[in-house]
């Protein structure tokens, strides 16, 4: 069967685009080829600096005919349905119709339209251009004389040609005929810019491949990718170095070079004194390079790899010496930064009110910049206060929570306070992703306590999902606090993320408190520290001048228990709703908040392999009621394992049952009809063993849950659960609920509420599926 082969070859295309464009044009050509019932065998698409390709095999030479029999209207039925029905069917006159018979509803019209179809290289004529015009690049560009008018092509770079060819095998391709502003298709492409720039005449893509290759063009992104590796890899092992990978580095240098080629650079081992991650953090931005160490002593080399486009007559000495240059020069430029950010600030006494309020020692030069920061007023967001503000929040925060995480109420606080301060330094300005890194080297440096300059570091993390969690105690106090902080700001002034919206990074931030409390096995109520944090956040200004952290606190959780007494001794819309009225009731704030986390819970657990119902089983009706986390997990975990033995699939039946038939009968009686204990007496004079067992397993069974969920035993909730199991079975297989003596329907369906409410102890399995 014929296959397609099409090539738009242009100037360079930027790296960070190619892999999303060589997806999006084989989903859209292949789209559109489906819709026109044009099924093919398979497809592929390759991206190089300058060219998108796109090979589909296995394509039918034409689409099959098409026959679709269109009903209308009744014979005899009004002029205006029939010229309606006419028209649709596209048929001229009522001759071109059939009659159709039909015993209930008489004769009716129905057309037969029958459509051939449509050779493949007609479509692909027409598919091609459209997808060329309407290519959804994040930026494009009009170029040449055309420009001027509007209406002209857009794309990424100028595009030079359209190679598209279609044919079998065995068979000659046949050029697909059409022409794209002024750009018309053939079966010619070029190779590489400098070492093959000839034009090469292909035919499919078989030829196509060795061609370019041979042309010194390496198609594959993930075969240039792995040259690369493969290479440096090499070129350092025989240096006696290790290359350090950086698989986005990776992706990058293979969307720049058509004909990879991989050399050795150096610099200066007095650059080394400069903290490895500047070293590569410099490298790879300014140069695309990826650095070396040694692997006896696990520190970095005075190499880099470079990956050139050119194979050069001289092996690449004179781009190997370009590049070094360049490497020097910045590494000069990250020499000075470390240097002066470890110096004293020129300007201290502008400083002073700042440190005395935020609780800095001057003489050292991170609390400096933490006093700076303060100082210029850096807006975190306009509603939320300035940076500074936001880290005596946080400071706040992290000592309240220091002794639930068992981490020293000091230490954190300290860490709080130092945790932005990196911000303003040289070496962050100038490598944004050194933040909290650079922070804790400077903190190291003066000194700080191991944990606080740790912190400083790992406050930022966890950034997702399958980033590292910190488990230093302080390291986890300051995180929360920094995310609780963000979460709560932002929930507070209606920031909240929606749909595919999250510009603050919300869902990240979520997620980053429940993987600190899960994995580090922290015990936290969310609700309290929530609502105080949201009444720092409002009234921050009453804070601006406190020293002490644990006052602020203080002076939160005073308003925060008068505001609950106010709740209980006058109505809502008293003094609380006026206090509260710019920026919303703490209470309610936080449990919406609560219920963001519980989705993200889910999201997590569902990722991990949990069901999500199961979430929904633990939390139940009371869902703003569970605000620990961490427990939340361990009875789902706990009822996941019950649910997976025999005594919980039955008992799970059983419940069914047993809830779908009190759902029918309390429709014909009232909601709350069978509330309460059953009649033993009723039930010893029935005189069924199997409704009494159940009465008696009942009664044994659900104090235990009870007691054991309040102990937090929840396998011990589960074992007693499972106790029930044999008298349930018992019960539906020999006792017929709904008995012709009221009084005795009524009792058993009281018995089958009474199992209900002992499930519900432990989980509402009325949201369990199955």
């Amino acid at each position: 069967m014929p296959d397609l082969l099409l090539e738009l070859f242009s100037e360079e295309i930027p790296a960070r685009m190619q892999r999303k464009a060589a997806d999006d044009l084989k989903k859209l050509v292949t789209d559109a080829l489906v819709e026109r019932g044009l099924l093919y065998e398979g497809a592929k698409a390759f991206v190089t600096p300058r060219r998108l390709t796109l090979h589909v095999a296995g394509l039918p030479v034409r689409g099959r005919d098409v026959r679709e029999e269109r009903k209308g209207p009744r014979v005899g039925a009004p002029d205006a349905a029939v010229q309606g029905f006419l028209k649709a069917a596209g048929l001229a006159s009522l001759d071109q119709a059939t009659i159709v018979s039909d015993p209930k509803k008489g004769d009716s019209y129905v057309a037969i339209i029958e459509k051939p179809g449509q050779e493949t290289l007609a479509a692909i004529a027409e598919i091609v251009p459209a997808v060329i015009r309407a290519f959804p690049w994040p930026k494009s560009m009009r170029w040449g004389k055309a420009s001027a008018a509007g209406a002209s092509l857009r794309w990424v770079r100028p595009l030079h040609s359209i190679l598209c060819t279609f044919g079998a095998e065995t068979e000659d391709t046949e050029i697909v005929p059409f022409e794209v502003d002024g750009i018309v298709s053939g079966n010619v492409t070029h190779g590489h810019r400098f070492l093959a720039p000839g034009p090469i005449t292909v035919r499919r893509l078989d030829d196509y491949v060795s061609s370019l290759e041979k042309a010194k063009v390496v198609l594959d992104a993930d075969r240039r990718k792995e040259i690369i590796l493969t290479d440096a890899k090499n070129l350092a092992f025989a240096q006696g170095l290790e290359l350090i990978e950086d698989e986005g580095l990776l992706e990058e240098v293979a969307g720049l070079v058509e004909w990879p080629v991989v050399l050795m650079g150096s610099f200066e081992e007095r650059f080394l004194d400069i903290p490895g991650e500047a070293i590569r953090a410099t490298i790879r931005a300014n140069q695309k390079c990826f650095v070396l160490r040694d692997p006896a002593t696990g520190n970095l080399a005075n190499r880099f790899i470079l990956v050139s486009n050119l194979a050069a007559s001289d092996g690449g000495v004179a781009i190997t010496a370009g590049n070094g240059r360049v490497v020097r020069a910045r590494l000069s430029d990250a020499a000075y930064f470390w240097q002066t950010d470890r110096g004293s600030l020129p300007d201290l006494d502008t400083f002073a009110e700042s440190a005395k309020k935020l609780g800095l020692d001057l003489a050292k030069p991170l609390d400096q910049r933490m006093a700076k920061l303060d100082k210029l007023g850096v807006v975190f967001h306009a509603k939320l206060g300035t940076q500074g503000e936001r880290v005596q929040r946080i400071a706040a925060l992290a000592r309240e929570l220091a002794p639930i995480v068992g981490a020293d109420p000091e230490k954190a606080e300290r860490a709080a306070k130092l945790a932005k301060a990196d911000l303003p330094t040289e070496m962050v300005g100038e490598f944004p992703e050194l933040q909290g890194l650079m922070g804790r080297k400077y903190a190291e440096l003066q000194g700080e306590d191991a944990s606080v300059a740790a912190a400083v570091e790992e406050h930022y993390k966890p950034l997702g999902p399958s980033d590292r969690v910190p488990s230093d105690p302080v390291s986890v106090a300051v995180a929360l606090a920094d995310k609780l902080d963000t979460l709560v700001g932002f929930w507070a002034i209606d920031e909240k993320p929606t749909g595919s919206k999250d510009p603050y990074a919300l869902r990240r931030a979520a997620l980053g408190v429940i993987r600190l409390v899960v994995e580090n096995g922290v015990r936290l109520g969310l609700i309290e520290p929530c609502a105080i944090q949201q009444i720092i956040i409002a009234d921050g200004m009453q804070y601006r001048d406190t020293v002490s952290a644990q006052a602020a606190i203080d002076k939160a959780r005073g308003t925060y228990d008068a505001l609950r007494e106010e709740d209980r001794l006058s109505p809502l819309e008293n003094r609380r709703a006026r206090a509260f009225s710019s920026y919303g009731d703490p209470d309610k704030i936080a449990a919406d908040l609560l219920s963001f986390f519980h989705d993200r819970l889910k999201v997590m657990l569902r990722d991990q392999g949990a069901r999500h119902d199961l979430v929904d089983a633990v939390l139940g009706e009371g869902a703003s009621a569970n605000d620990d986390l961490l427990l939340i997990t361990l009875r789902v975990a706990a009822l996941g394992r019950f649910l997976d033995t025999e005594d919980g699939k039955n008992l799970l039946a059983g419940y069914k049952r047993a809830a779908n038939i009190l759902k029918a009968e309390e429709k014909k009686d009232g909601e709350g009809a069978f509330t309460g204990a059953a009649d033993l007496q009723l039930i010893a004079d029935a005189g069924l063993i199997e409704e009494k067992a159940l009465a008696v397993a009942l009664a044994q069974a659900t104090p235990k849950a009870e007691a054991a969920v309040a102990a937090e035993d929840y396998e011990g909730a589960m074992a007693a659960l499972a106790e029930l199991r044999p008298a349930v079975d018992a019960f539906f297989d020999k006792v017929t609920v709904n008995d012709p003596d009221p009084a005795q329907r009524a009792n058993r369906l009281k018995l089958l509420n009474q199992l209900r409410q002992a499930t519900r102890a432990v989980a509402d399995f009325d949201r369990i599926a199955g």
